[in-house]
């Protein structure tokens, strides 16, 4: 098993305790069995069925088999008291991922930016954020940022990455 990304690790314990966690774009779910360990209801979302099968039955985690990228948002008008999102970016739904965070709610968001390409995959600028990206997306949404790194990391692996913590008040 994967372990938890150490920027989730950092700021878990900002989510407001004993409520529910969508952990977005999940794959094997590390994040959601990391989380529902230390008490947070997880909706484990995520497009394939044959990963989330791997989380039937452990407690405090709601799987979703969602189509995250398709005409229609699967998970309007639902709110979270966290979100959690690590390797996923997908542009176009920012805005509604953003909009489903409740009041008190906090995001923790962590992917590849710009420069990846010399480490390896994800290479598409599609895929990449772009310098200050998500900090002017949190903004922009009304969230409070807590804490924003964003350049090179050595680890897991060598990669180019953002990241933020953000609530919304």
């Amino acid at each position: 098993m994967i372990a938890p990304s150490s920027w989730v690790e950092t700021h878990a314990a900002r989510l407001p305790a004993g409520r529910q966690v969508l952990d977005l774009a999940c794959g094997s779910g590390r994040h959601s069995r990391f989380l529902a360990a230390g008490g947070w209801p997880v909706l484990a979302a995520d497009r394939d069925a044959a990963a989330l099968a791997g989380l039937q039955g452990i407690a405090g985690i709601t799987t979703a088999c969602l189509d995250l990228e398709g005409a229609s948002w699967p998970l309007a008008g639902q709110q979270f008291a966290g979100i959690v999102v690590t390797n996923y970016l997908w542009r176009p739904r920012l805005p509604d991922l953003l909009a489903l965070l409740a009041p008190g709610g906090v995001l923790i968001y962590e992917t590849f930016m710009d420069g990846n390409a010399a480490y390896g995959k994800p290479s598409n600028p599609d895929f990449l954020l772009r310098p200050g990206e998500l900090r002017a997306l949190t903004a922009a949404a009304g969230l409070r940022e807590i804490a924003y790194a964003e350049g090179y990391v050595d680890q897991p692996k060598p990669a180019m990455r953002q990241a933020i913590c953000a609530v919304r008040e």
